[in-house]
């Protein structure tokens, strides 16, 4: 039996944070390659069909009530469909490294959603941590760039503001989505069932939107099997695996503590754009590293 003093839904939300990461460098390719929109929709369809069989196969569906299943669905419109659209359309826009600090304000954002809507309360250590956490996240991409760094991933593209407000409305969409969420998976909700039925409605969702006679959602490039390979592989990677532990950690965890602990991704990305582009991350985005970590510990302490 598992010790109730291990923080095993903080570490899940650690664990989200990880697979993340390793996301924003995966799907920067097939996201500019396909367009946001042909992007989100064959990852989150393909995902979803993968959950579907796994959920169905080992006995997992059962116990959904009908407005359990109209919450999930809801969840799963506001925080995949409208959250990843937006934020995928962020990071061909602003790179991983900029996309990534402005998702990473879902957590104060969802912090205040539950403690408005849910009646979730912190302690002052993990009021101190989410700030630390937070600080540390914009620290370390804002300085995360070196003068001189030519990879494309650090160049941006179009107006700013116009990917600033795209960033912005996936982190909204992101939290809204958990506070949703968080109550039916602290009631005991399957994270696998609330999984597959959150990502397929969003799939659902896309492939009924790319059906509108809009240029600018339409796929963009053939899909080449490399493409496909790349996108299915970051959907399972940030649904079929972060998405899920996001959900178990919601469970048994504050929606203010695991949004912030699963917004670390950005501080996590450094290390992963150093090897993938050879270019070294400035020394203040390491010191904003480093606040994560102390933030983290406050969070693990005051929880």
């Amino acid at each position: 039996m598992i010790s109730s003093s291990l923080p095993v839904h903080e570490l899940a939300a650690l664990a989200t944070a990880v697979c993340w990461a390793a996301t924003s460098l995966i799907a920067a390719a097939p996201a500019g390659h396909l367009g946001a929109v042909a992007f989100s929709r064959l990852r989150q369809v393909s995902v979803a069909l993968m959950l579907a069989v796994f959920v169905f196969a080992t006995g997992r569906w059962h116990g959904l009530s009908i407005h359990d299943v109209g919450l999930l669905l809801a969840s799963g419109v506001i925080g995949i469909f409208v959250g990843d659209s937006l934020l995928f359309s962020a990071l061909n826009r602003l790179g991983p490294r900029r996309s990534s600090i402005l998702f990473a304000l879902n957590a104060p954002m969802a912090a205040v959603l539950g403690y408005a809507f849910l009646g979730e309360t912190l302690s002052a250590l993990a009021v101190l941590g989410i700030a630390v956490c937070v600080a540390g996240v914009m620290l370390a991409i804002f300085f995360g760039k070196r003068a001189g760094q030519v990879h494309v991933f650090e160049q941006g593209k179009g107006a700013l503001w116009i990917g600033v407000a795209l960033g912005l409305g996936a982190a909204l969409g992101q939290a809204v989505g958990s506070v949703i969420a968080r109550p039916l998976m602290a009631a005991g909700t399957d994270p696998f069932v609330a999984s597959m039925v959150r990502v397929g409605m969003a799939g659902l969702c896309l492939s009924t939107f790319m059906l509108l006679p809009i240029a600018n959602i339409k796929q963009k490039n053939p899909l080449t099997p490399r493409i496909a390979a790349l996108t299915i592989g970051s959907g399972v990677l940030a649904m079929g695996l972060g998405m899920t532990l996001l959900l178990f950690a919601f469970s048994g965890g504050k929606t203010g503590i695991v949004s912030t602990l699963s917004a670390t991704s950005p501080a996590m990305v450094l290390p992963l754009l150093w090897l993938t582009t050879k270019e070294r991350p400035a020394a203040g985005a390491w010191v904003g590293a480093g606040l994560v970590i102390c933030g983290m510990a406050l969070l693990f302490a005051g929880r």
